[in-house]
């Protein structure tokens, strides 16, 4: 089968999919109902592998800006630490500017309001997404591995400290699968906004601590392992319902073939799924 012939296929797929409101999120999500017609609808209609990779970053670069939120910002990074097996969030990625935006066009856009609410980043990294949640009046919690935190506080510092934020921003350590600090659990986040779907097992026994009834999760992924994806949505659909957010409902100037963003709420009891 060409790859036309795929992509018509995909294209009418998706034209029957099922769209609704998830949580929080006030647009319109496509349902996702099976993990692997997922997959094929993502690499089918995206092609990521076509698109050039990391379009909004420069990972060699000490720094990154970029401006959000009426701000410029300065996003610190360590480009030697990527040497370093398991490490990737001394620097960004795109999926990390596509989420970051993509918050920011859906408070614009009044799709999503952050204002007083409380949110939780997983995986800061370099914190740009959390910085920004900040910037729209979240208070937002950045958190990673011990070893990721001085690198974190610099950049929360250094954006951060004029001031001039509706909300407020902390730094503190998580690792996934263990034990949250009680200040997370009490309440429960609005938002927990993630750009990675890695360490499958512990993000979502984590993802599960962290949300109630009322927690809307934002996730964004990079489309370069399919496998890892689908195996993700697969055990996540035991407790969550989710839905991908359609491209044109991104950041008109930055969003990617290679970036898909989805929204995840937790299934109460005798909700059905899907």
């Amino acid at each position: 089968m060409g790859n036309e012939e795929t992509s018509a296929i995909a294209e009418e797929e998706e034209a029957e999919e099922e769209r609704l409101k998830l949580g929080s999120y006030g647009g319109l999500v496509k349902v996702v109902r099976d993990p692997s017609e997922e997959i094929m609808l993502l690499w089918g209609l995206q092609q990521p592998t076509f698109s050039k990779p990391n379009a909004f970053v420069q990972q060699s670069s000490f720094s990154l800006n970029l401006d959000a939120c009426g701000h410029s910002l300065c996003i610190l990074q360590s480009p030697s630490s990527l040497m370093t097996p398991g490490v990737t969030g001394s620097v960004m990625w795109d999926s990390g500017i596509v989420l970051g935006k993509f918050l920011e066009h859906a408070v614009d856009t009044r799709h999503l309001s952050f204002q007083g609410k409380k949110v939780v980043e997983l995986g800061s990294g370099c914190g740009l997404v959390g910085c920004v949640a900040a910037f729209l009046g979240a208070h937002a919690t950045l958190t990673d591995l011990p070893d990721r935190l001085r690198l974190l506080k610099k950049n929360v510092d250094t954006n951060l400290r004029s001031g001039h934020i509706l909300g407020s921003a902390l730094v503190s350590e998580l690792t996934w699968g263990d034990d949250p600090d009680p200040e997370l659990l009490e309440p429960l986040p609005d938002y927990d906004v993630i750009y990675s779907e890695e360490a499958v097992g512990d993000l979502l026994l984590t993802l599960q601590q962290l949300c109630g009834n009322h927690t809307t999760i934002i996730l964004a992924g990079e489309l370069r392992n399919d496998a890892v994806l689908e195996y993700f949505l697969e055990a996540a659909m035991e407790d969550f319902l989710i839905g991908r957010v359609d491209q044109t409902d991104l950041h008109p100037e930055f969003w990617s073939h290679r970036v898909a963003v989805h929204v995840l709420t937790k299934k109460t009891s005798g909700e059905p799924s899907f």
